[in-house]
């Protein structure tokens, strides 16, 4: 079973506070989520975020096909951390860490997601050329946005 791990952080001139403010409110996913991905928040994000809370997603991930995704929130840590996981979707294993860490002038923020694709070595072979780069993509258009909303950490 092969394990992925995509890493990424960004700094952002913006209180700890805000920060939490917008990245814990699953309504916002629909904002930092590219619009081919056809993001829409089914149940589940009418109350802030607590463990044990149950999202469910339609999302369009690759080739125009339409996927649901439930995810859990399964531990938060106010204005610190919160983690997500899958509990049905296209991935075999989903784990989503989003950290908050206050720095000089802003705040650091750092994603790391572990996951495994599935259809065993038929999904190793697709992973470097179709699921990484996407995610990849995901990823960096969040960052591009989130400096849009929030401006440039200097």
């Amino acid at each position: 079973m092969k394990i992925y791990t995509l890493h990424k952080k960004q700094k952002l001139p913006i209180s700890v506070d805000q920060a939490w403010e917008f990245l814990s409110s699953p309504k916002n996913l629909k904002t930092i989520t590219p619009e081919y991905m056809g993001f829409h928040i089914l149940s589940g994000a009418n109350k802030p975020m607590f463990p044990g809370q149950i999202i469910q997603y339609i999302v369009t991930p690759v080739l125009g096909i339409k996927t649901k995704w439930v995810t859990e929130i399964t531990h938060v840590k106010d204005k610190e951390y919160f983690v997500d996981e899958q509990r049905y979707g296209p991935y075999a294993l989903w784990h989503h860490k989003h950290f908050i860490n206050k720095i000089e002038g802003g705040v650091e923020m750092e994603d790391i997601i572990d996951y495994k694709i599935p259809m065993g070595i038929l999904g190793q072979i697709v992973h470097p050329i179709l699921v990484k780069p996407k995610l990849e993509e995901i990823f960096n258009y969040r960052q591009k946005k989130l400096i849009s909303l929030f401006g440039e950490y200097k």
